[in-house]
């Protein structure tokens, strides 16, 4: 259920709020990444939530800027 209200969430955030969010989760997974090769990661786990995360973030702004293509 978490991942439908996030879903949800992004769909309601304008254009840059997804940018914004996109470029935030992207900053995020550069530091898990460090924190990994530095032996310092502790939820392995984030790294694939994050990954996914952006992967929802861009389909709902391809989505968006398609939707108003054909409007």
């Amino acid at each position: 259920m978490k991942a439908k209200a996030r879903i949800t969430d992004l769909r309601i955030m304008t254009d840059d709020q997804l940018e914004d969010e996109a470029l935030k989760l992207k900053k995020e997974q550069f530091n898990l990444r460090f924190q990994r090769a530095s032996g310092q990661l502790q939820d392995t786990a984030r790294v694939r939530v994050v990954r996914r995360d952006i992967a929802r973030v861009k389909t709902i702004a391809a989505q968006k800027r398609s939707a108003k293509k054909e409007a």
